[in-house]
């Protein structure tokens, strides 16, 4: 069922559990996304940054998909579709477009303008019956032309963001997007206990949840971490089952090339990543 991430956000951080964000790029992503989801009885979020929507042609192609597949599908855990590092302009035409969610990242504005901009799309929001999250503290990396130099994020700062009403919140915190370089120094779990006694309680967001190790991720959650973002563990792993299955000539045998037998075994690489990482982030059964 479609919802906001409001409600599954709030009581993964009272239970002291994350939900998965998974990021989805076209019909199998987004199919191995919510059948597991289903099968394990976990709420789930489906993200998607503006190239992944322009790929699949628009945010409303990708959301009507999302709303097709949740009703064929008859599915009974809670899932959000949510905008991962919108712009302004991106924002407003998710609410329209059919969205329950969204993010608006304001953090390589100035401050202020931050807040100003924050402000005025949890109006939006929350005007439309979706959840909004905000950033402080650029995440490291680079996803979808959007780099961060991994800042950390101002405890003060998310106090104010977190304040303005926003549902949750992404705070740096050493974290970046994509593969973690060998002299990644990890994550900042005093910064991350400043930020959330802060932000009273708000469900706070870990962007770039490939590569850090299980420790860390446990740690994270029991300090306030409600949701969890990963993407370039399911971007190797089907690329990889992908790839081997065209080495091995399979899809050239019998009566001749078959996408759909092409693309099953990077939808079944993608379903056990996302089965780990909620096994991991204890949202089983927490539907």
């Amino acid at each position: 069922m479609i919802v906001n991430a409001k409600q599954m956000l709030q009581k993964a951080a009272q239970g002291r559990y994350a939900v998965p964000h998974i990021n989805i790029n076209n019909l199998e992503w987004t199919k191995a996304a919510l059948t597991t989801a289903q099968e394990l009885n976990s709420p789930i979020i489906l993200g998607v940054t503006g190239g992944a929507a322009k790929y699949m042609v628009s945010f409303s192609t990708v959301a009507a998909m999302a709303r097709e597949m949740d009703k064929a599908l008859k599915l009974t855990v809670p899932v959000a579709i949510h905008l991962d590092h919108g712009s302004y302009e991106q924002c407003v035409a998710c609410v329209e477009g059919g969205f329950s969610s969204i993010m608006f990242d304001g953090s390589h504005y100035p401050f202020d303008e931050n807040v100003a901009k924050t402000k005025e799309m949890i109006a939006l929001a929350h005007k439309n019956g979706l959840s909004i999250e905000a950033e402080v503290g650029s995440i490291g990396g680079e996803e979808d032309g959007v780099v961060g130099a991994g800042e950390i994020a101002d405890a003060e700062e998310c106090r104010i963001i977190a304040e303005l009403g926003v549902d949750f919140l992404a705070a740096g915190i050493g974290n970046i997007h994509g593969k973690y370089p060998d002299n990644w120094a990890g994550l900042d779990f005093a910064a991350l206990e400043r930020i959330q006694k802060a932000t009273a309680g708000i469900p706070l967001v870990l962007h770039g949840g490939t590569g850090i190790s299980e420790e860390m991720i446990k740690k994270a959650i029991s300090l306030g971490v409600a949701k969890i973002n990963v993407n370039t563990d399911c971007q190797l792993a089907f690329a990889s089952a992908t790839r081997e299955y065209i080495q091995a000539g399979k899809d050239l045998a019998g009566t001749g090339f078959d996408p759909r037998k092409l693309l099953a075994p990077g939808y079944e690489a993608i379903k056990l990543i996302i089965k780990g990482k909620m096994e991991l982030f204890g949202s089983v059964g927490k539907a």
